[in-house]
């Protein structure tokens, strides 16, 4: 049987990539994709949602969940992705006349079958804190959480000490990190090992099939942004290594680790903080990933997105 797949995003071009292998990918069923703001505002998160669905048009169309507009929010990405997040890319959409909270459709999800479904958080967690404050019951009916940030060792790309998803809004990381859901944190400077490169774009599905003309139509821009704005020939897909890591859980290497979330440091706000010391009283609460396969993983990232659907 496919798992299935909860994708909480704020896309961005590497979520989009993320929502596109999960749905192309025959042993994962997405149930649901659900919008939170981070990389763009909530309102053009729910939109940017909404338009990977229509051009992808799937067999099957997971749920769709709006973003919360009153979201709170320190920062976005707009720098790296544009205001629309999709670099300029224009995709057009259909207004959908009934919206449903991503909340509610998260809960629905989980309720309907409690240890059957993996989320993966690729954006600020909002939703899910929401969600687990809501009903304190549902973080121990996730089958699995992954979430997308933080960092291990390395600084953050916000500030010196913070990663984006977690700046953006510290207090629901920290509610999220303090719950009782089975938890793997994937942090930034584990993640992008696996960077993606140009050799990506020979490799994508048939421009006649719908998953092939929205990748062509996303990835050259965001390869442009990430050349002109950071200097690199490649970019990062943190929330596709999500994916692989459903897929070939083999291909990472976790530690059981005791994490949480700064959310008072005038200069450390938003910094994931891991417990170290031989003799911590603080109990592990997630699996953190120190390594990965990262040849593996971009192959299979690859691989993924060939095979269409």
């Amino acid at each position: 049987m496919p798992r299935k797949v909860i994708l909480d995003v704020d896309p961005g071009v590497s979520d989009a990539l993320a929502v596109c292998l999960a749905i192309a990918h025959p042993d994962l069923e997405v149930v649901a994709v659900t919008a939170t703001g981070g990389n763009v505002a909530p309102r053009q998160a729910s939109r940017n949602v909404q338009a990977i669905i229509e051009h992808l048009d799937p067999p099957r169309w997971p749920r769709i969940g709006v973003a919360d507009e009153e979201q709170p929010l320190r920062t976005d990405g707009r720098e790296l992705w544009g205001a629309d997040g999709f670099c300029g890319a224009t995709l057009g959409i259909a207004e959908l006349h009934q919206q449903h909270p991503a909340l509610k459709v998260i809960a629905e999800e989980i309720r309907n079958d409690p240890g059957g479904v993996t989320i993966i958080a690729g954006g600020p967690l909002h939703n899910i804190a929401a969600a687990f404050q809501l009903d304190p019951e549902l973080a121990l009916q996730v089958g699995h959480l992954i979430i997308v940030g933080g960092t291990l060792e390395g600084p953050g790309d916000v500030t010196a000490a913070a990663e984006f998803n977690m700046y953006c809004d510290a207090e629901s990381a920290q509610r999220v990190f303090r719950s009782h859901a089975t938890t793997t944190l994937l942090p930034l400077d584990v993640t992008s090992r696996a960077a993606l490169t140009y050799e990506l774009l020979s490799n994508l599905p048939s421009e006649g099939s719908s998953l092939g003309r929205l990748l062509r139509t996303l990835l050259p821009g965001a390869f442009q942004s990430y050349r002109q704005r950071l200097g690199l020939e490649s970019m990062y897909a943190a929330e596709a290594v999500a994916v692989m890591s459903i897929l070939r859980p083999e291909l990472l290497v976790t530690e059981a680790m005791p994490v949480d979330v700064e959310t008072e440091g005038m200069i450390t706000y938003g910094a994931t903080v891991i417990d170290r010391r031989p003799r911590t009283l603080d109990r592990p609460n997630m699996d953190v990933a120190v390594e990965i396969d990262a040849p593996a993983i971009v192959e299979g990232i690859m691989r993924g997105l060939r095979a269409g659907f």
